[in-house]
């Protein structure tokens, strides 16, 4: 199998879609949404889940007030002020340990929390595997690594021709977790200053870890001369084009309906240019 993630170096770029257009035209590869954050491609593939998972991850003092002599040293030291009242504030807490380190009855300890959960779901389009993060939570690069690996599990058993990964945006943790190991990377952007940085940032990720990369320029025609400056910046840098998607309300009306925009309408400019980047990927 091979596993293609799909990246964007900001939010908002249509990522999502594109990916949601990908499950529809191969209908042979499984797909992971990694932006574990906030996870969205579910709301494009609307799958049913058959499988619920608890991640369990990081750690969270917790006081025993039958130990506790209500000394204050714990409290006093805290520098993140999680705890009052010689309980502590989960959310405020990170986990760091210290005040078991100091306590001097050995009355907190250190408890693993339930960080989010995962799923395996099933659509029409092939097998979704996806994870809710909780809130406040972190180690969502970790989550990530377990849906993918899930995922490639799954993929074997059901001798799927491709993982089609949902990465998140940005550069950051859950990015690299979203790469290591993948086959290729398609970075999405668009064609405003700020996404032509953040797409410079994502490509120097991509590049460190040896990943193949090709970009496509999505609502290129909203600015022409930045599209072009995208274009000669992957020819000068030796990255590959993908294609460049036109801007059209036709995408948002194919989200309100719970489908790819290359389902809902097939022969539109949209889904024709869509198609040949997916086509350009494989090949």
């Amino acid at each position: 199998m091979k596993e293609i993630v799909i990246l964007s170096g900001k939010g908002g770029t249509g990522k999502t879609s594109v990916v949601a257009s990908f499950a529809s035209l191969t209908r042979d590869a499984v797909m992971v949404d990694c932006d574990v954050d906030a996870a969205d491609l579910h709301l494009v593939l609307n799958p049913q889940v058959e499988e619920e998972n608890e991640f369990w991850s990081g750690e969270v003092a917790y006081i025993d007030s039958e130990k506790c002599n209500e000394c204050g040293l714990c409290q006093e030291l805290c520098r993140f002020d999680a705890i009052k009242n010689f309980k502590v504030d989960p959310v405020s807490c990170e986990g760091c340990g210290f005040c078991a380190h100091i306590c001097p009855l050995g009355a907190v300890d250190m408890r693993q929390t339930m960080a989010g959960h995962w799923f395996v779901s099933r659509s029409k389009y092939g097998t979704l595997v996806h994870a809710k993060l909780g809130i406040a939570q972190e180690n969502s690069g970790k989550l990530v690594s377990v849906v993918r690996q899930h995922a490639r599990t799954i993929a074997g058993k059901e001798n799927a021709k491709y993982i089609i990964s949902d990465g998140p945006p940005g550069i950051g943790c859950p990015v690299i977790s979203s790469l290591s190991g993948a086959e290729a990377a398609l970075v999405v952007t668009e064609p405003t200053l700020s996404g032509i940085h953040d797409l410079e940032r994502v490509l120097d990720v991509c590049r460190h870890f040896g990943i193949p990369s090709a970009v496509c320029v999505n609502k290129y025609d909203l600015n022409d001369e930045n599209t072009q400056r995208i274009q000669d910046y992957c020819s000068d840098q030796g990255v590959a084009f993908a294609g460049k998607i036109p801007f059209d309300n036709i995408v948002i009306e194919a989200l309100i309906h719970k489908l790819p925009v290359v389902e809902y309408s097939p022969e539109c400019t949209v889904s024709r240019e869509i198609e040949r980047v997916w086509q350009f990927i494989t090949e």
